[in-house]
This record gives structure tokens, sequence and C-alpha cells, in this order.
């Protein structure tokens, strides 16, 4: 099959980020050929930071996927068209332990020679490679209130990814 998608600067995406990321979400990534696991996201930003243009998500401990973001130096943000909202429903309402999330949901996974992972279906993708992480701490919480995410105290580790590839379709 050939591959639709071409290399293009980040800085010429022309997408809102707050819907790209905040409305349309998008699928965290990461692992080898022989494994890995893929998550639906909404919480996260582009930006440039470091000199480097970056981007930024939050996975909770518990969730599947944070073991291969853990484990990985690439991992990648996947963006798709409305017409695959329910992949993206179905890869956040379901755990990587207890269902194949590509078979149940016809994913076309892509390998690349970074060894990054993302899916054919998408439309926009970010190869990134980890260049942070910290786990959020309540005693850092300016507006108390954002504590009711979190009742189990299970914080969200974010990730900053150098964004190293862009691809389009």
């Amino acid at each position: 099959m050939p591959n639709k998608f071409k290399e293009i600067e980040p800085g010429m995406i022309t997408d809102n980020a707050f819907k790209l990321i905040g409305s349309d979400w998008m699928l965290i990534t990461a692992g080898t050929q022989s494994g890995f696991n893929t998550m639906t996201a909404n919480w996260g930003g582009l930006g440039y930071l470091w000199n480097k243009k970056v981007c930024f998500c939050f996975i909770r401990p518990q969730r599947y996927t944070f073991d291969f973001v853990e484990k990985a130096e690439i991992f990648t943000l996947s963006f798709f068209e409305e017409k695959h909202k329910s992949i993206l429903e179905f890869c956040g309402a379901k755990s990587g332990r207890d269902v194949n999330k590509v078979n149940e949901t016809g994913l076309t996974p892509v390998f690349s020679d970074s060894g990054a992972i993302y899916f054919d279906q998408a439309r926009l993708v970010f190869e990134c490679r980890k260049i942070y992480s910290q786990d959020l701490d309540a005693k850092h919480f300016l507006d108390q209130n954002l504590q009711a995410f979190y009742p189990k105290k299970d914080f969200h580790r974010m990730y900053i990814g150098e964004v190293v590839r862009c691809l389009n379709k």
C-alpha cells in the first residue's frame, strides 16, 4: 500500500490547536512492531520550548499506554477526520489490556523507520521524541478546584516531546 502521507514542517499546520486537541481528539501511540498500544486523549498542546517545536500530552499511570510511552523514545500523536470519531471513542473507552484495539477498530498501523507507530487512517501525525516528563503534583495547583479531576490522587504524567517529524495527508 503506498504511503499517502507527506512530510511537512510543523509550522505549516493550519489547524486550530484548541479544536485539534480539545474537540477532535488524538491517539497517543508508543511501542514496537511486536507490541504497542494507543489511547485517546484530548489534553495537551503544541508550541515552542527550549528552541524546539514541541507537543505535550498527559497520561495517567494506570493507563495501559503509560508503560509503552515510558519505555519508548518516540511516541506519536495521530489526528483523524470526523468520520473516524467512533474509533477514537472506542480507543478511549477500552483498555489495550482487555482488547486488541487495532483488530476491533480496523486501524492500520504504519511502522516508520524511526520506530514510530501511527495509523494509515490518520490525517495528521506528529512523531515526537520524549525530552521531558514530570508527574503533576497537588501542591502546585494554584486553582484548587482542579483537584476535582483527581479524586483518587492518580495524577497524570506530562510528557513533552520534540516534534521530529510531521506527516499530513
